[in-house]
């Protein structure tokens, strides 16, 4: 894809999105027999987001008579913001921190501002960033890349978890002296196999396995990758950056893992929580049905998805932003369930 150098950040993002989401319809559809499709955008194939919507239409299609979930491709959370409020989907994977940032007018939203914003409805993943580098790079820690001079790649565009990395790594003065790489993630491994990255944030699901698109660089990387520790500056960056959560642990997932923490047993990471949100167009039936599956059938969900979080009505709630709706179908679904906070706000369809 060729992006003008003219275009704004919301036309690139949207994009991003429209050539992904061909096909997706604006607002929630019908099938016979009273049957409701919700549209939702799941970002690029080989995501999370992706993975998650596809095995919530799977329980949709195995046990609910009265919803359907028809995942989208799009250009990433915070791309989707923008495609909802055109009007391109009625449903999304998001991020808190691009939900943060867009009702504050702050980050990408500051010069290109969104004036219609989903209501929350339930978490379904805390994603898990970390540094990695290449054999060959000589890079040992975040405090070489400060030196400048490298190609990285701080996971793509329109990306929620793009958004944060980019944040926190500018906070820590390692952004402009590096060549940035922003290629799309099913291209990125094509570009650590040739030799053409550095070092790259990769990112794990809920302490269960790699996201998609880190899977496939790694079996493409056959053993050339390796984590590295972050200096003071960099951990200084993770604490004062809004909406990171700073964690420590063994990296998950990797086919060679001495390879993997031949230069560190652990990694820090700062990681996102992401939220299912839904439009007005979407009905109080539907959400609350999404929420049911969610905590009834995550047996099957976790068949499709095994980093699906084990949902139960008290950790759907963890990611609620208490100054944005809430749908009414969750909130029903909530209040039912005695996990309902009256400080919370309730949506209208």
């Amino acid at each position: 894809m060729v992006v003008n150098n003219n275009q704004s950040r919301r036309d690139v993002l949207k994009t991003i999105g429209a050539a992904s989401a061909v096909g997706a319809t604006g607002i929630a559809g019908c099938l016979g027999d009273g049957e409701e499709v919700v549209t939702i955008g799941a970002t690029s194939t080989g995501s999370s987001t992706q993975a998650a919507a596809q095995a919530l239409a799977r329980a949709a299609n195995q046990h609910s008579e009265t919803v359907r979930v028809d995942p989208q491709e799009t250009g990433g959370w915070t791309a989707n913001l923008y495609e909802f409020e055109g009007g391109d989907i009625p449903a999304m994977g998001v991020d808190n921190n691009s939900l943060a940032k867009a009702m504050a007018g702050e980050g990408p939203f500051e010069d290109e501002p969104v004036d219609t914003l989903p209501m929350q409805g339930f978490i379904f993943t805390s994603l898990e960033m970390y540094w990695m580098a290449i054999e060959g790079s000589g890079i040992e820690s975040t405090q070489d890349i400060e030196d400048g001079g490298y190609t990285i790649y701080p996971i793509q565009p329109g990306f929620g978890t793009r958004l944060l990395t980019q944040e926190v790594i500018e906070r820590a003065g390692l952004w402009e002296q590096n060549d940035i790489n922003n290629l799309d993630t099913g291209d990125i491994a094509g570009a650590v196999e040739e030799g053409r990255i550095d070092a790259m944030v990769v990112y794990g699901a809920n302490g269960v396995d790699l996201t998609g698109w880190a899977q496939e660089v790694d079996a493409r990387a056959e053993g050339e990758l390796y984590a590295i520790p972050i200096h003071d500056t960099f951990e200084e960056a993770i604490d004062n950056t809004p909406g990171a959560l700073k964690t420590e642990f063994e990296p998950y997932g990797w086919l060679n893992q001495e390879a993997v923490t031949s230069r560190t047993d652990t990694v820090t990471s700062w990681a996102l929580a992401g939220q299912w949100a839904f439009g007005p167009d979407i009905s109080a039936d539907a959400t609350y049905e999404l929420c049911r599956l969610a905590v009834e059938h995550d047996d099957t969900i976790r068949e499709s998805d095994p980093t699906t979080l084990d949902h139960t009505p008290e950790s759907m709630t963890d990611a609620v932003i208490a100054d944005l709706e809430i749908h009414p179908g969750v909130a029903d679904f909530f209040e039912e369930h005695g996990v309902w906070d009256d400080s919370w706000i309730r949506g209208e369809v």
